[in-house]
């Protein structure tokens, strides 16, 4: 698990930036907090979230990064990379069998 911390947030903001994502905090009419600009590396997040609130914005985020070769990043961010891989496969293995439970309650 990460810490929500600044100092977390940099890490995770510089991963996207080696990605060639680029991250902007400004304020407008957000439903789930954030959004993903069409066809382009842009996330726009609500710039009145605590570090918390943006950390959780850009792992949500996360799930919608294409496969990126871990080769070509930094070994701070490529561990970064890591983790947040491990997070996400973690997360959707739990909601698979979540799903799987409940298709057997409703036999």
């Amino acid at each position: 698990m990460f810490k929500y911390t600044k100092h977390t947030l940099k890490k995770i903001e510089t991963l996207y930036g080696e990605m060639a994502y680029t991250i902007r905090y400004e304020k407008g009419n957000f439903n789930s907090g954030y959004c993903i600009v069409e066809n382009r590396k842009i996330a726009v997040i609500n710039k009145f979230f605590d570090t918390e609130g943006r950390i959780n914005c850009l792992l949500e985020i996360f799930q919608f990064v294409e496969d990126y070769p871990v080769k070509d990043l930094t070994e701070a961010s490529a561990k970064v990379f890591k983790q947040l891989h491990k997070m996400h496969n973690k997360a959707k293995s739990n909601s698979e069998e979540e799903v799987l439970e409940e298709e057997k309650s409703q036999e």
